[in-house]
C-alpha cells in the first residue's frame, strides 16, 4: 500500500448530519479516526490532524482532553505531549479533514548519516507511544578501517501556526530542544552540537535576525516584546525580507499579536562518530512526540463520508472489525455519554537510509496506553504482546511507506 503524505490540518468542510441519539460532544472539535482493535489488524500507519464539528465544545473541555501548556508568545494553545530514523523532519499534510478547530503534529525521522558503504544497520528497535518514542539502532562497521563520519538528527521545522495550520509542540519553552532529545552512544549520554537557523521562501535569513538581536526561535518568550521595540527602519527591513507581518501594529491588540513572525526555524542535533572496525556500536535515542489528534471520531457513525472512510483505510489501515469494535461499545453505553477521541503521530520511517543494505532486524513496538484505547497503522504481522503492546518484527527490512498511527481513546461526557 502506498504511503500518503498527509500533513496539518486539512481545510474541507463536509455537512454532516449527526445522529439525534449520538453523545454531543461539548465543544467544536471532532476528527478523524484509527484504531486497532484487539488484535490489531495486519498493517496499519497513522498521522495526525484535527477537525471540526458542529458539536459544541467548551474551552475547559478541551482541557481535560489535552494538558495545555503556557500560552506560547503568539497566541495559539498547543497541547503538550514524537519520532527517530529517517531523514529530514517535515510536517506533514493529513487525509481530507473536516477543518473548523485542528490540531495537528509535527513529523520527525531519525538519525541521517552522511551516504557510506560502510556501514551497516544490523538491528533497529523502534517503540511508540503517545507518551515517548525511543528508538536503538546496532550499526556495523563492515570494513577493515575504522570510519568516522557527521551523525545528525533534525528536528521538525517549525513555524507559528495560523488558525488553519496549527501543530503540537511537546516543550515549547525549550526554544532549540522542542522534543525534549536525548541520545546515547553505546550506554553513555553524549555531548550534542546545534544547529538552528531561520529561513524564509528557503533564504537563510539567520544573520539578518542576530543582527537585530532577534532570536531565531519563533516561540522565544522574548519575541514579542523585542519585535514591538524595534525601530521602523528595522521592521521594515524584516517586513521587505519576508519575516514579518506587522499590519496589527497599531491595532490596539495586545504585544505578543502585533507583529507576526514569518520565518521557518529548522533545528539539527549532530555530532561526529567513529565506527570501529569490523565492530557493533549502539545508538538509542529517546524524546517526545508530537501528539495531534482529534477531541471527537468519525470512525463507526453514520455521518462519516466514504470519501473519510477511504483516506483513513488508506493511512491506517483500518478495517471493520476496528469499526465494528467501536460501534459495539457505543451500544452498549445506555447513557449515550461514550465517544471516542483521536491521537495521530507519523514515524517517517521511508528515507534517510544512508547506510549500507537494508535493516537487518527490525522490531516495532506500539503501546497504545490503556487497555480501554484502540490503536490502528499499516504494518504487517503485528501481534499482541502484553496487556497494551503490539509488536512485528522483520528481517531485512526496506521501509517502503512512513508509519501513521492512530489511537482511539474513549471518553465520557460528564
Amino acid at each position: 500500500m502506498p504511503a500518503t503524505g498527509r500533513g496539518c490540518g486539512g481545510q474541507a468542510r463536509h455537512k454532516r448530519q449527526r445522529r439525534r441519539d449520538a453523545p454531543r460532544l461539548p465543544g467544536a472539535w471532532c476528527g478523524f479516526a484509527c484504531g486497532a482493535m484487539s488484535g490489531i489488524n495486519a498493517g496499519r500507519t497513522f498521522a495526525v490532524i484535527i477537525s471540526g464539528h458542529p458539536a459544541p465544545v467548551p474551552e475547559t473541555h478541551v482541557e481535560k482532553r489535552y494538558t495545555w501548556v503556557k500560552r506560547p508568545p503568539f497566541g495559539r494553545k498547543f497541547p503538550a505531549t514524537l519520532a527517530a530514523l529517517a531523514c529530514v523532519a517535515m510536517a506533514a499534510p493529513a487525509p481530507p479533514a473536516h477543518a473548523n478547530a485542528s490540531v495537528g503534529h509535527l513529523a520527525t525521522g531519525g538519525l541521517v548519516l552522511s551516504r557510506t558503504e560502510a556501514i551497516e544497520m544490523a538491528s533497529e528497535d523502534l517503540f511508540i507511544s503517545m507518551k515517548e518514542i525511543r528508538v536503538t539502532y546496532r550499526f556495523f562497521n563492515r570494513t577493515d578501517a575504522d570510519v568516522t563520519t557527521l551523525v545528525a538528527f533534525p528536528l521538525p521545522d517549525i513555524r507559528v501556526p495560523s488558525q488553519e495550520d496549527n501543530f503540537v509542540i511537546p516543550e515549547p519553552d525549550a526554544t532549540q530542544n522542542f522534543l525534549a532529545f536525548d541520545a546515547e552512544v553505546d550506554g553513555k549520554r553524549i555531548a550534542l552540537q546545534v544547529e538552528q537557523r531561520a529561513e524564509v521562501l528557503g533564504v537563510d535569513q539567520t544573520v539578518l535576525l542576530r543582527s537585530l538581536n532577534l532570536p531565531v526561535s519563533p516561540y522565544d518568550a522574548k519575541l514579542p516584546g523585542l519585535l514591538a521595540r524595534l525601530s521602523e527602519p528595522a521592521r521594515k527591513q524584516l517586513r521587505e525580507n519576508g519575516l514579518i507581518d506587522d499590519s496589527n501594529l497599531t491595532s490596539g491588540l495586545p504585544v505578543e499579536f502585533r507583529i507576526r513572525p514569518l520565518w521557518t526555524t529548522r533545528t539539527t542535533y549532530y555530532w561526529t562518530q567513529t565506527f570501529p572496525a569490523r565492530k557493533d556500536i549502539t545508538v538509542a535515542l529517546r524524546y517526545k512526540p508530537s501528539v495531534g489528534g482529534a477531541a471527537q471520531s468519525y470512525i463507526g457513525e453514520d455521518y462519516m463520508s466514504s470519501e473519510s472512510r477511504r483516506a483513513y483505510e488508506q493511512r491506517y489501515c483500518i478495517g471493520e472489525s476496528l469499526v465494528s469494535t467501536v460501534r459495539r461499545a457505543r451500544l452498549r453505553d445506555k447513557g449515550r455519554k461514550l465517544f471516542f477521541a483521536e491521537e495521530w503521530i507519523e514515524y517517517i520511517l521511508s528515507t534517510g537510509a544512508n547506510w549500507a543494505g537494508p535493516i537487518g532486524t527490525f522490531t516495532l513496538t506500539v503501546d497504545k496506553g490503556s487497555t480501554g484505547n484502540l490503536v490502528s497503522l499499516c504494518m504487517d504481522d503485528m501481534r499482541k504482546v502484553g496487556p497494551t503492546l503490539y509488536r512485528a518484527e522483520k528481517k531485512d527490512f526496506r521501509p517502503r511507506r512512513n508509519l501513521d498511527v492512530l489511537f482511539l481513546v474513549p471518553r465520557r461526557l460528564p
